[in-house]
Order: structure tokens, then C-alpha cells, then sequence
């Protein structure tokens, strides 16, 4: 998460000179939102007023009470908000209801142009739920200022240097975590923030972290769905007093390290962790130093933090759900009070009890079928060297994947895909264009794609096949158009003779017939990578199960003691 060397700031989605770059591989990344533990003062504020990551109505406290039987039931909810955002524990304890919920700060779910699809129920009438957890590296109160360091930062625009999506499986089964590196190049879509200004869509990659700064993160929000086409449907930001607080309250996390590590350069960079070879249990500013350490983990990127993160949450996870800890109805209410003053979340979240629903769909999972993973990537080249991009196959899988509800821990999905209400004709019949959509931002089109996926669907028997050598127009992943219900059975045959998921086979106004894009995930010969019977997560994701106890960070020998 965090980090503390000097870096540009980014103002409106650029960049100004002076300083090292906060979004690059040169320097620690920072996380939290603006807001200090107790609640008190003004919140991420820029230099002419206006809230940065929120909204410019600022939080306001609700007055409204709570019918007192639905009280003693939300009275309950305990542990950490991390904990219940990430699997969710539940306990005893009794909470100051209204207070906390005029401690949580709300904000719109997206600020992108397009409406987000929605979820498909399974066999059982089941949707899964996607939330998106964001990491902001504000330094605007003093509690976060203390923390985080780096003075030359202070109230600057905030970046979303931690951006973990969590699905929750439509039966409740299996959760689902991916995190993306913050050094991710990609294009950013328009976002119209809260008090209405416009920020175009980019023409050029941009870091994903600077999305945050495009209007909040509700355009955070909006960069995902661009990217993944994976519905979002609520997020969570927080901040450094926050994880500090929860990690105090939880009373430690045992993590492992194979060698002395200490995180801390000849010029000072670093997050200051030292630990001894083996596990610790570490808590307050020694869990957020693991958290943000970048130096001295692999290979000093921050895939090797996404990695330190996620053994820390599934330890997390582990300990809380022993039910040993918190125990002590004090610490749960100064719990209460940090965690909520650190949040700020969508407006379908805004209440304890919202939140409390949360935590009880969380808590139905095991740990055992907890997976984290990183989306994969591969290394810039040129001006981007070291930053990184979605690698071409294995990204989408992971997306398709999620966007499918199909578990990353490898076991089977319940869920049968939904058949069309109009038949297919014999594939004889069935007229298709296919043209050439395998162009990425960093590639040209490769050659010959679209005549040899024609010659698959004329060797499986359709006879009325046509390349549309005119539109070389890049598509990230493989996609079936069709214009009218009465072709979706068409297209649904199309899918199935290719090995394609029907999940890409989608209803468009913007074709007159069935149409094939061979996407960037089809660039080689050979079948679909991702067909019939492929639920396998990359292992380029780096897997990590929630029951895993003997996960333990490689330390980088330039950073041993």
C-alpha cells in the first residue's frame, strides 16, 4: 500500500513536473484517504476548497434513528472495516449507530458515460457481488500526514495506489480476489465528476492509479468496468489511521519473511519495516510498514507488495475468524469509531447496517475457498519500462472468469449458462462476418486471424462465412455481436462451435448480422485459449489460498540484515 518518497503530483489527470513520480516504480506508493481517527477537522481538501475523491457536499451526519429492533440486530456487527470488507466477521459489541453512520463518507458508484450490465442469476436465481476496494495515498489530516510522510505531498490530488476487487460467488460458496498493480498502463474512460467537470477519455495509457484524481472513486469504479466488463457494485476506500487503528484492535497478524528484512535504502527509501527471519505478529504502524513495503520484497515492484498484501489479509482472516480476538467491548468501540471515519463508501453502503449485511454474505465463505491473486501482467518497454500491462490471454481469463462466476480455487461452478429463447438454425444457414480485432495499444493486428478463424467455423460446417477485411478495429477480448433476439441462437452456435464462452456472446445495435471480432486474447493459431471446459486460473494470477499458513515473502538480498 503506501509509500513515503518525494513524487509529482497528478492535478486532473497530469502530471506536474518536480519530484519523483508517486505512480512509478522509483518509490513507495501511498495509501489513505484524507481524515484523521477521530473524526474531527476538514477531510481531503485541495487548495481551492473542493474535495478531491469525494463528493463537494462533504459527509454530513445522519439524525435519523433506527427502528430499535433493526438497532440490536446492526449493534452486533464487529471487527474491523477491513475485515468486513474482505470476509467479513461479525461479532459482539454495541456501536453508536447514528454516530457511526455520520462517520461514513458517500459517494456515487461510477462516474463513467456507461451503464454498467447486470448480473446474470445462476440455476438458484443467485447474483454474485462485486465489490471494489481502493487504497487512496491522500496526506491531508494530520493523523495521515504523521504516517505517511513525505511533506512535499501533502494535499496534492490523491492517487488510487491499491485497487483489489473482491467477488463474492452468486451461491456464497468461494471469494474471489484481484488486485491490480498500481503501475497498470491503460486508457482511461470519460468520468463527469460530482460538482460536474468532464474529464475526457484519454488518447493515451495512462496509470491506473491516476484515476482517483479524475473525479473520485466512482471513476476508479468506471476504469475497472472499461477494462474487465466485470459489473461493480460498490466500493470501499480507506485510509492510513484506519489500518493502523484496525490492526491495534485485531491484537497482531502473524506474517512470514524467509530472511532479516529491513526495508530501508542508503537514500531513504523504504517503508521502515525490520523484521527477523520467520513469522511475527505484527499490528499497528508495524502492519501498515508490511502493508506498504515495496523495497525489499522480490523484486522491489509493487507485484511483490500485492503479494505481501494479500498473506497479510488471509492471516488476517484466519485470526479473526478464531474468534479469539476482539473480545473486549472498549476496543470495538474505538474500533468502530476509526474504522468508520476511515471509510468512504458508495451510497448503497452508507449505514452501519448496510455494511453489517455486508460482513454476514462474507462471513458465509471458508477460508479455505478464499483465493487472492494479481491481475497478470507483463513489463513495459521504452518510456513505460517498468510500469506494466494487462497480459494479453491471461488477463481476460482471470476477467471472464469473475465475470462468469466461475471460482478461482480450480473447483467446479454450479452455474449452467442460460439458453436462448430463439433455436439456432443449421450452422449451414447461419451467416457470419469475422474480421481482425487482435490490435492492442502496444501491437498491430497480427496476421491473418481473421481468415483463419473463418476456416475453423467452415471446417465445424457453416457455409455462409465472410471476412471483413476493412474494420481492424482492437477489441480486448473475443466477441460474438448479434443485432435481434431472434439470432441469438445463432450466435449463441457460433460461440459453442469456437469454444468461446457465451458470456461474449452479446446483443448489439451496432451490427445488421452476426459478427465475430477475433480479439487480442486470439492472437496465435489454434483454438479459443479460453474454451469449454478451461476454468484453470493463470498461473501468471499468482494464486494465493486463504487456508495457506506457510506462505511466506521472499526477501531481496540487498535489503537483509
Amino acid at each position: 500500500m503506501p509509500g513515503e518518497e518525494t513524487r509529482s503530483r497528478v492535478r486532473r489527470g497530469d502530471r506536474r513536473g518536480g519530484g519523483e513520480d508517486r505512480g512509478g516504480t522509483g518509490g513507495e506508493s501511498r495509501y489513505a484517504e484524507g481524515g484523521d481517527a477521530s473524526g474531527s477537522g476538514e477531510r481531503g481538501r485541495r487548495a481551492d476548497g473542493h474535495r478531491r475523491g469525494a463528493s463537494a457536499g462533504g459527509r454530513g451526519r445522519s439524525v435519523r434513528r433506527a427502528p430499535k429492533s433493526g438497532k440490536r440486530r446492526v449493534l452486533r456487527w464487529s471487527a474491523s472495516v477491513l475485515a468486513v470488507l474482505i470476509l467479513g466477521t461479525g461479532g459482539a459489541g454495541y456501536l453508536y449507530y447514528e454516530h457511526l453512520n455520520g462517520n461514513i463518507r458517500k459517494e456515487d458508484l461510477t462516474l463513467g458515460d456507461k451503464q454498467m450490465a447486470d448480473h446474470k442469476a445462476n440455476a438458484a436465481g443467485q447474483t454474485p457481488l462485486n465489490i471494489l476496494l481502493i487504497g487512496s495515498d491522500a496526506r491531508d489530516s494530520k493523523a495521515n500526514q504523521k504516517l505517511g510522510g513525505a511533506k512535499e505531498t501533502f494535499g496534492g490530488t490523491p492517487l488510487a495506489d491499491v485497487q483489489m476487487l473482491l467477488h463474492l460467488s452468486a451461491d456464497r460458496s468461494n471469494l474471489s480476489v484481484i488486485s491490480m498493480p498500481r503501475d497498470t498502463m491503460l486508457k482511461m474512460p470519460k468520468c463527469t465528476a460530482p460538482d460536474g467537470e468532464v474529464f475526457p477519455a484519454s488518447t493515451r495509457d495512462v496509470q491506473t492509479n491516476e484515476s482517483l484524481g479524475r473525479g473520485g472513486p466512482g471513476c476508479t469504479v468506471a476504469t475497472w468496468y472499461e477494462l474487465t466488463g466485470i459489473r461493480i457494485d460498490h466500493f470501499m476506500m480507506i485510509d492510513f489511521a484506519g489500518v493502523v487503528s484496525m490492526a491495534d484492535a485485531i491484537g497482531g497478524v502473524p506474517v512470514c519473511v524467509d530472511a532479516n528484512i529491513h526495508s530501508r535504502s542508503a537514500d531513504g527509501k523504504g517503508s521502515g519495516l525490520k523484521l527477523e527471519k520467520g513469522t511475527t505478529s505484527i499490528k499497528g504502524e508495524q502492519a501498515l510498514q508490511w502493508l506498504r513495503t515495496r523495497y525489499g520484497f522480490e523484486d522491489n515492484t509493487d507485484l511483490g507488495r500485492a503479494k505481501a498484501q494479500h498473506q497479510y489479509m488471509n492471516s488476517m482472516v484466519r485470526e479473526l475468524r478464531k474468534g479469539t480476538k476482539l473480545t473486549d467491548p472498549a476496543k470495538l468501540m474505538n474500533l468502530a469509531e476509526a474504522a468508520t471515519d476511515a471509510l468512504t463508501v458508495d451510497k448503497g453502503l452508507d449505514t452501519v447496517k448496510k455494511l453489517y449485511d455486508l460482513a454476514e454474505e462474507f462471513k458465509k465463505v471458508p477460508t479455505k475457498r478464499i483465493t487472492m491473486s494479481t491481475m497478470p501482467n507483463v513489463y513495459g518497454t521504452g518510456v513505460n519500462s517498468g510500469r506494466v500491462y494487462p497480459k494479453a490471454g491471461d488477463a481476460e481469463q482471470l476477467f471472464r472468469m469473475v465475470r462468469d462466476d466461475v471460482p478461482l480455487d480450480g473447483k467446479a461452478s454450479k452455474r449452467k449458462p442460460e439458453e436462448p429463447k430463439d433455436p439456432s438454425a443449421p450452422v449451414g444457414e447461419i451467416a457470419v462476418s469475422v474480421r481482425n480485432g487482435t490490435a492492442t495499444d502496444a501491437l498491430g493486428p497480427a496476421s491473418g486471424r481473421a481468415g483463419e478463424v473463418a476456416d475453423q467455423l467452415k471446417d465445424a460446417g457453416f457455409g455462409r462465412i465472410s471476412v471483413d477485411s476493412g474494420n481492424v478495429t482492437g477489441v480486448a477480448r473475443t466477441a460474438i455481436l448479434y443485432p435481434s433476439a431472434d439470432l441469438e441462437g445463432d450466435a449463441q452456435a457460433v460461440a459453442k462451435a469456437l469454444g468461446v464462452p457465451l458470456a461474449q456472446v452479446k446483443r448489439s445495435t451496432d451490427v445488421s448480422g452476426i459478427s465475430l471480432a477475433v480479439g487480442a486474447d486470439w492472437r496465435e493459431d489454434g483454438a479459443y485459449p479460453v474454451s469449454k471446459g478451461t476454468e484453470k486460473t493463470p498461473d501468471s494470477a499468482g494464486a494465493l489460498n486463504g487456508d495457506d499458513e506457510k506462505a511466506c515473502m521472499k526477501v531481496n538480498p540487498n535489503y537483509t540484515w
